[in-house]
């Protein structure tokens, strides 16, 4: 008898629910079974493969070989769409395995059957999202793009009144001759609470110090094809849509900047200075859209991710600033201050700090406490309860409008009396307009075509708005850390660097009055926006 496609991981997580009662409220072919997927060292598999897991009671262990290989077009038409075609062998059977990316989740739908070869079968794909984004000319021209290759143990284990199964994965993604090596688990639920998961996630997690990974092998799998071995990775865009509420929304924002600021986590640890940047301006969103949403959020638990979110952006803010000052302000200095000297002593003494900046910001990432952040976010997103005042129900069009009006009323009033702010009201005022251009981004998919070319000369207007204030607010910041260089100097060049140091704030004073007029200018360009979310 042929085996019914099955049809899993479909969405985000319904809490509480027995996967008999989740099949229920979706579509009677949808069974939802969440995943949490975490890489580590490969010396640790073994402990978990092996080894007891507190908390829990364990089934009988299972050992396959298996090798599945990704087909595509030569310009990735699936990957395109957010989809990805399998045929996986597992001994003598084949099974080929169609998925569909979810936005703002780390579930995804996954459609499955087996097959009698090790190519695709497309005539059982006409039930899935296959056979809506592929014609007969593009099915003909699948091939293979990439291999993964993996020694799977699972375990089944028992938590509380949950049943989880436990997946340890070692093997290879390989593309051509380029390859990576994957070690990595997965919890699976099958029945029970969405708590439970997460418990034997943590416990799991500490075990091994296994660190949350929310890219899938496929996205490896494609990395390796396109030869790209960037360790920056920039935001994603987002795409909402005018039914969802303010809870949906905000699930696939805060989702998709979580993946941004967790992605550059590598890049980071090898002093990438992109990565570093990446990595602060995922946190920025993040941050922002907390703020943006508040009126939808609960008070206690939102209240320790946002310290925590904090506390990464202080640890990263050190290794950005210098880097920036060291590149843009102090190297130039070379063609302009004389002595040479004192510029070539400026720049050796920020280039030390720069160094000591970055392994302070590596070392913040190799603690406990941030391996636990990204899993803390995301059990918060998939937990959270919905603030009482209701808002988290309303549709998310009608939010759009509300907020927009409002935080734009509030920066054009403190605009306009802008020279007599303070340096610490212009810093505030600067973080509002960079939450508002952010809220552009978030929001722009729920426009019309027609009406974002509105929203583009919006967010270019809050653009240059930010960086104005931002260069005035980092002239500040750049004079303090110049007069100190200036000021603990060692006697033999205190003089050569005092008068460098002096260039650069000479600058900078020049650069801030025209700094200022362009934010003047701006600010009385700023115009309410007439665009509404369709």
């Amino acid at each position: 008898m042929k085996p019914e496609p099955r049809h899993i991981r479909g969405g985000s997580f319904f809490p509480d629910q027995s996967c008999r009662e989740r099949r229920r409220t979706t579509d009677m072919a949808m069974n939802i079974e969440p995943e949490l997927k975490f890489r580590l060292s490969r010396r640790k598999l073994a402990s978990l493969a092996n080894g007891r897991i507190a908390g829990t009671k364990t089934g009988p262990r299972a050992e396959n070989d298996l090798v599945s290989t990704y087909y595509d077009t030569k310009k990735h038409k699936l990957r395109r769409h957010g989809l990805t075609l399998r045929v996986r062998r597992a001994g003598d059977e084949y099974v080929q395995t169609i998925k569909a990316a979810r936005m703002g989740s780390f579930a995804r739908s996954e459609w499955e059957e087996k097959v009698e070869s090790p190519a695709p079968d497309f005539r059982k794909t006409k039930k899935t999202p296959v056979s809506s984004v592929t014609t007969k000319k593009s099915r003909r021209k699948m091939q293979p793009v990439f291999k993964t290759s993996v020694r799977r143990i699972t375990r089944p284990l028992n938590i509380g009144s949950s049943q989880v199964e436990l997946a340890v994965d070692r093997g290879d993604v390989s593309a051509g001759r380029r390859s990576s090596p994957i070690a990595e688990f997965e919890v699976e639920l099958k029945r029970g609470r969405t708590a439970d998961l997460f418990r034997l996630a943590r416990n799991c997690q500490r075990k091994t110090g296994g660190e949350l990974d929310l890219r899938s092998k496929s996205e490896r799998g494609y990395r390796l094809a396109d030869g790209d071995d960037r360790t920056a990775a920039r935001a994603e865009p987002i795409q909402l849509r005018s039914e969802m509420t303010v809870r949906e929304a905000f699930h696939v924002i805060a989702y998709s900047t979580l993946r941004h600021l967790s992605s550059n986590a590598d890049g980071v640890r090898s002093l990438d200075s992109e990565a570093v940047h990446q990595m602060r301006v995922g946190l920025r969103r993040l941050r922002a859209a907390i703020s943006l949403f508040k009126s939808s959020l609960p008070g206690p638990s939102t209240a320790k991710i946002k310290t925590d979110l904090k506390w990464l952006t202080n640890q990263l803010a050190p290794a950005r600033e210098i880097d920036v000052l060291l590149r843009e302000r102090i190297r130039p200095l070379r063609h302009v201050a004389d002595p040479q000297r004192g510029a070539r002593a400026v720049e050796k003494e920020f280039a030390d700090r720069r160094e000591k900046a970055f392994r302070h910001a590596r070392k913040a990432l190799q603690t406990d406490r941030y391996r636990d952040l990204p899993l803390d976010v995301l059990e918060w997103l998939e937990t959270r309860r919905a603030s009482e005042r209701g808002v988290a129900e309303l549709p998310v069009a009608e939010f759009v409008v509300g907020l927009f009006r409002g935080r734009l009323r509030k920066v054009r009033k403190e605009g306009r009396d802008l020279e007599n702010l303070s340096a610490s009201e212009r810093h505030k005022l600067r973080i509002k307009i960079k939450k508002l251009r952010y809220a552009v981004g978030f929001f722009e998919s729920l426009y019309a075509d027609a009406e974002r070319k509105e929203l583009a000369r919006f967010s270019g207007r809050l653009k240059k708005l930010q960086e104005a204030l931002g260069a005035l607010n980092d002239f500040i910041a750049h004079r303090k850390i110049a007069t100190d260089a200036a000021l603990n100097a060692p006697s033999e060049n205190r003089r050569a660097r005092a008068f460098a140091s002096g260039v650069l704030i000479g600058q900078e004073h020049e650069a801030a009055k025209k700094l200022m007029n362009t934010a003047r200018r701006e600010f009385e360009r700023l115009k309410p926006l007439r665009a509404k979310p369709d």
